[in-house]
């Protein structure tokens, strides 16, 4: 016993910080979120505990609807972006640009969006969308004697996709050139000297060596855009008239504008578990057991 002691004694010692606040900031609120789902919680902040009201509710909800078809559509179409185009972005400066100082120079302009505060990278897509003739979409309206367009009016799902989708892809981009850099030259050299196109080597050479790469920004986009609002907020706050509200910023609206904690809780608790059950169908999908079990070669 006192040897198995000292065999575990380091790790925990080494692991036990990381641990504690892995629990303080992401096991705690679940459990919290838990128990405030259960509750009538108002701006009287009285612990109440009124059963499955809440969730009751839920079903009676007349946006629900409208609100779970836009979040669909948001992850979805935003995934798309972040993964493909964050890979094509990086197959283009790692693998077609070769020279190593402009692929670093391009990925760093295109990562500025990224490491921005949300406010600034947001405050130019209100111009670029911008109703009157001075936004830049209607600025090329105007070149060609059109009319101004209320872009976020009309269009506003597309809007936030687009801002959402252009930035997630600098997280994909960063992860796959990495992934594709480490690809050994000397096999890139004998495809090209067997004739392979450009084709065939991303086919037959990039894609299957970014596989594991591109499971992984899969699995964290998905789970950052389930949960994500920020950039939805700040751009069109989920409207007009729900057409832009996702499921994260309705829980937000509920429990911090309304007042409405416990209700807010519940819609977030069902968010948890759609994150829960989306992971685990992707988790067998990508077949991640067997991408983690030891190897069987000796």
């Amino acid at each position: 016993m006192p040897a198995l002691i000292r065999k575990w004694k380091f790790p925990f010692l080494m692991l036990g910080p990381f641990m504690i606040l892995i629990f303080l900031f992401f096991f705690l609120p679940v459990i919290l979120i838990a128990v405030l789902a259960f509750t009538g919680m108002d701006s009287s902040m009285q612990w109440t505990f009124n059963g499955l009201e809440n969730f009751k509710h839920l079903v009676s909800d007349p946006n629900l609807g409208v609100i779970l078809k836009n979040t669909c559509l948001y992850v979805f179409f935003t995934l798309l972006i972040n993964v493909f185009f964050g890979l094509i972005l990086g197959i283009l400066t790692t693998y077609f640009i070769q020279k190593e100082s402009i692929g670093l120079l391009f990925r760093t302009l295109w990562m500025l969006p990224r490491i921005s505060p949300p406010v600034v990278y947001v405050l130019l897509w209100l111009w670029f969308f911008d109703p009157s003739q001075y936004g830049v979409l209607n600025s090329f309206r105007a070149f060609l004697h059109v009319p101004p367009e209320k872009w976020l009016a009309s269009n506003p799902m597309t809007a936030v996709i687009l801002a959402n989708g252009l930035v997630g892809a600098s997280y994909g981009m960063i992860i796959f050139s990495s992934a594709i850099k480490s690809i050994p030259g000397e096999l890139i050299q004998a495809a090209r000297v067997d004739g392979a196109f450009h084709w065939a080597m991303i086919q037959d050479i990039i894609i299957p060596a970014v596989r594991w790469p591109l499971m992984f920004v899969t699995l964290w986009q998905l789970l950052s855009l389930l949960t994500s609002y920020d950039y939805i907020l700040l751009l069109t706050n989920g409207g007009p008239l729900y057409s832009s509200e996702v499921l994260a910023l309705y829980s937000y609206h509920k429990a911090f504008e309304n007042f409405q904690y416990g209700y807010g809780s519940a819609l977030a608790f069902i968010l948890v578990g759609i994150a829960l059950v989306m992971t685990t169908i992707l988790w067998k999908i990508f077949g991640m057991n067997k991408l983690m079990g030891s190897s069987r070669i000796e």
